[in-house]
């Protein structure tokens, strides 16, 4: 498992990628009106926590991989930084 990352700089939220092969990360704080995470990939401001967040681009109709498993599949393109949830993946 990978572990959470700190906050790098002043107003980075904290999230985690639980292993290697995530193209999600969970958000692990309620900072919601900052737009990076702490490895500097911007994201959209407002993702609730405990959601995920795209971590790179994911093609309509692709996996989506959280804790190195597919628990899902994207019903519409999510572009990276993207709020990954209900709305966009069945």
């Amino acid at each position: 498992m990978t572990k959470a990352k700190p906050s790098a700089a002043l107003g980075a939220r904290l999230s985690l990628q639980a292993h290697s092969r995530d193209n999600v990360a969970t958000l692990l704080d309620a900072q919601l009106e900052c737009a990076t995470i702490a490895s500097g990939l911007a994201i959209d401001r407002g993702i609730p926590f405990g959601h995920k967040v795209a971590l790179c681009r994911i093609a309509k109709g692709s996996e989506v991989i959280k804790y190195g498993v597919v628990i899902g599949r994207a019903t519409s393109a999510i572009r990276q930084g993207e709020h990954v949830h209900v709305h966009n993946i069945a």
